[in-house]
């Protein structure tokens, strides 16, 4: 029997849980539509990262094109400086520099490939594509300038741009070789420029079939104007289901998880300031309210200022009651959705805790920098448990939280009779999509 052969592309960090939750669905969702010998390679930003999971991959590989900011938090990590610095700009710049010699680079080593030659650059990762059936985009948030909720600034424009040249790129690639494409589940937009706009029609144009995880990024790839088949479905990480653990919490109930969080450089120091300190007195008066007892999970933990980790740990110095606060952080995704299936409710601002929660039948209140957050929540049915990050005080805080607590067992219920069918139709819509391209080689 012949091997079905995929490979993926747009494989990032595996550092944030939500990209571990989803890249494991994606490859188990394949595996169990193929139903038959299938050969997974990956193309991805974080191959240390990809390795450590321990999947069953046939290659582990780079990009066609490098991610500029990804090369610059790199080399800043290795150096010890900060995002802010002038030494980042500068690693950022130069990263910006190679990211063309890469493109120019690939163009004539595809060339070699195609006649059956060694290439001169990244050979290995052309000739998975050369040689697979189909070449997936992982389901993420692949195609955007930056969150619709934020102000947009110089940072995130270069930064999306960059990305969204580096994405392009490999779908480019895909196509020169004559493989079709598939998009899964992605949260597409918004594009505020006419460059952002070009680069997401050149690309998502080139798919064969465009998956979207939100009904916001529905409209958008709609008004794109493109030609590949559209479907609206749900995300993936809705699937992700880790085997039992020992992963236990000791601590009184009613039990609150919490991951904050924000985006680098999107809001002011004295937003930022505010945001922490909404948090502190908010939940100190849901402990002193409710009886909560709070555990911090930090969700991405970068190693620059304000990551995940850092904010939790800002929050707790700043509340009252922080013997009552715990924080929490592992390095799997297994772990954090089981720690996260033990709390009775869940405040995240970053969109997979709330997935993650949910998807365990958790209440939620979350804490929305984008539309796909909010589109998530008003197709649950919950748009009442979000809070714009921008609107966030103590009072808006409190408020959400005792709204929702006060829900707690009518929106349980409410989950557990919706998200089966959701997880139904993800995995129905991955059928279709691929079984055209099984039965190619059949």
């Amino acid at each position: 029997m012949t091997a079905f052969k995929v490979h993926f592309i747009h494989v990032g960090n595996m550092n944030n849980k939500g990209t571990q939750a989803l890249f494991i669905s994606d490859i188990n969702a394949v595996r169990e539509m193929v139903k038959k010998e299938v050969f997974i390679s990956v193309s991805t930003t974080d191959i240390v990262g990809v390795k450590r999971l321990n999947l069953s991959l046939d290659a582990i590989l780079p990009p066609a094109v490098d991610i500029p900011y990804e090369k610059a938090d790199r080399l800043a990590a290795k150096f010890g400086y900060g995002r802010g610095s002038l030494h980042y700009k500068s690693f950022a710049l130069f990263a910006l520099f190679c990211m063309f010699v890469q493109v120019l680079s690939s163009v004539f080593s595809s060339v070699f490939v195609k006649a059956g030659m060694l290439g001169f650059y990244r050979s290995e990762v052309l000739k998975h594509v050369r040689n697979c059936d189909l070449v997936i985009s992982h389901s993420d948030e692949s195609f955007k300038e930056t969150a619709s909720l934020l102000p947009l600034n110089p940072y995130w424009v270069i930064t999306w741009w960059s990305m969204l040249v580096a994405r392009t790129w490999d779908v480019l690639v895909a196509k020169s070789f004559g493989k079709p494409v598939i998009l899964f589940p992605n949260s597409v937009g918004p594009f505020r420029t006419w460059i952002g706009r070009w680069l997401a029609r050149l690309s998502l144009g080139r798919c064969d079939y465009v998956l979207i995880r939100d009904s916001v990024s529905f409209e958008i790839v709609g008004r794109l104007g493109i030609n590949a088949r559209k479907i609206l479905t749900f995300d993936t990480a809705l699937l992700f289901n880790p085997s039992p653990d020992n992963v236990m919490v000791d601590y009184p109930r009613p039990l609150m998880g919490v991951s904050p969080g924000i985006y680098s450089n999107s809001l002011s120091r004295q937003e930022v300031h505010n945001y922490i300190q909404a948090h502190a007195t908010a939940l100190d008066a849901a402990i002193e309210k409710h009886g909560f007892s709070i555990v911090f999970l930090p969700h991405y933990v970068s190693g620059f200022e304000y990551d995940d980790l850092e904010v939790s740990k800002l929050i707790q110095q700043k509340m009252k009651n922080k013997s009552r606060a715990k924080i929490i952080t592992v390095s799997t995704v297994e772990e954090f959705k089981l720690l996260l299936d033990q709390t009775d409710m869940i405040i995240s601002s970053k969109m997979h805790p709330a997935v993650l929660g949910v998807s365990g039948a958790v209440p939620v209140l979350c804490i929305a920098y984008d539309h796909k957050q909010t589109s998530f929540f008003e197709r649950l049915k919950m748009a009442n448990c979000t809070l714009n990050i921008r609107s966030v005080s103590s009072g808006s805080l409190s408020k959400k939280i005792d709204q929702v607590w006060n829900q707690n067992n009518t929106l349980g219920q409410s989950l557990k009779n919706q998200i089966p069918s959701w997880q139904a139709d993800i995995k129905k819509t991955i059928k279709r999509v691929i079984t055209p391209y099984l039965d190619r080689i059949r």
